[in-house]
């Protein structure tokens, strides 16, 4: 049976020519790059260098390029070291986050002695930016705004400059997850008002298990994961060397093609919202499609049904990989936190289809001709 693959703000496919750059390191240049011979010192070279690009490309610093095991670490680290070396006693963030900020701003809540408030969103899921500077007007402490730039499950994208700009008026600290961004638009972090983002290589063509953090130079942190001094005494623990140098290839791959794969992805993603609206009645969409969005992602209403309320199993028996919401909240399906935040519906079903490079108009036509007998 054919499969046709539309979950990729879940995870995308490991380019070969990533893969390519990875396998020396894995065969050849394996040394561990805190030994002082050659091995080590050509691992290391290896490392400073995937550094060095990623900075690059993201307009930063290389000392402020952190690398983690993905967006996941990333984002504990930020909202952990703001608590507890920043001074932020007050956490501002939305309800319909990523469970790795949502889960780490309520344990602060419950264990760190802190406030948690919520912003308020718009009927589309942005942010409502008259009630952030209330909130952030109104704190007796100093804040943390933890906000997503693309929401990985509608697709909505936030102003990173305006945020950080409000964040700067009230001497908060802004985190922002941009783990559905980073390898997907272009970053100028030096003349971006914002103090941690994070990426993750396997949303990019890049390999799994391994992603960023950017520290801006201003801010001073201590070590969230506590052993040697590797990534210059902040991240402890052997470097996933392999890891490091794919993330850097495939950010590397990502924006010398940035123009020409954005515009193809966004005319597959939108040519399916016209075939959805032309063949299923009722059919609706979720967030700003038509505004501030990401252009992977298309999140889709159906009208509730018997049928509709099994879709995603029976799309998955006939070979089509959509989801509900995020892939990191399997088991029990208790329906997605951000389509309940901002569209509590009964009567709809919400699915994710998210595309990459790799998918055809031929394959919107065939799952849209199977939705058809679906529904």
């Amino acid at each position: 049976m054919e499969r046709i693959y539309f979950d990729n703000a879940a995870t995308t496919a490991l380019d070969k020519a990533v893969l390519d750059t990875m396998l020396p390191y894995m065969t050849e240049k394996f040394g561990n790059p805190s030994s002082i011979y050659s091995y080590g010192r050509e691992s290391r070279l290896g490392i400073e260098n995937a550094r060095k690009t990623v900075a690059k490309i993201l307009g930063a610093h290389p000392g402020e390029i952190f690398f983690t095991s993905g967006g996941t670490e990333s984002s504990n680290t930020a909202i952990a070291a703001a608590i507890r070396d920043l001074g932020c006693r007050h956490i501002i963030s939305s309800p319909i986050e990523h469970h790795a900020t949502l889960h780490t701003v309520e344990h602060a809540g419950h264990k760190e002695d802190v406030k948690v408030s919520w912003v308020k969103l718009l009927p589309d899921g942005h942010v409502d930016m008259d009630d952030l500077r209330a909130l952030l007007a109104g704190s007796k402490e100093r804040s943390l705004v933890s906000l997503m730039h693309a929401n990985n499950e509608i697709g909505n994208l936030l102003d990173l400059h305006a945020v950080g700009n409000l964040c700067k008026e009230y001497d908060a600290i802004f985190h922002s997850d941009t783990v559905q961004t980073v390898g997907h638009y272009p970053f100028d972090l030096r003349n971006t008002p914002v103090h941690f983002i994070n990426g993750a290589g396997h949303k990019f063509h890049g390999p799994k298990g391994v992603g960023i953090l950017y520290i801006n130079e201003n801010v001073k942190i201590t070590p969230y994961i506590q052993g040697g001094s590797q990534e210059r005494n902040m991240r402890a623990g052997t470097e996933n060397l392999y890891g490091i140098v794919g993330f850097a290839k495939a950010l590397e791959l990502a924006t010398e093609h940035f123009e020409e794969h954005s515009s193809y992805i966004n005319g597959v993603r939108l040519y399916m919202a016209e075939q959805l609206q032309k063949h299923i009645p009722g059919v609706s969409f979720n967030g700003d499609l038509y505004g501030r969005s990401l252009y992977t992602v298309l999140n889709v209403s159906f009208p509730k049904s018997e049928k509709s309320e099994m879709l995603l199993f029976n799309l998955d028996i006939n070979g089509i990989c959509a989801s509900g919401g995020s892939a990191c909240t399997s088991g029990a399906d208790a329906g997605s936190h951000v389509i309940r935040a901002i569209n509590n519906d009964p009567n709809r079903v919400a699915v994710r289809f998210s595309f990459s490079r790799h998918n055809t108009k031929e394959e919107v036509d065939k799952v849209v001709e199977k939705l058809k007998e679906l529904i």
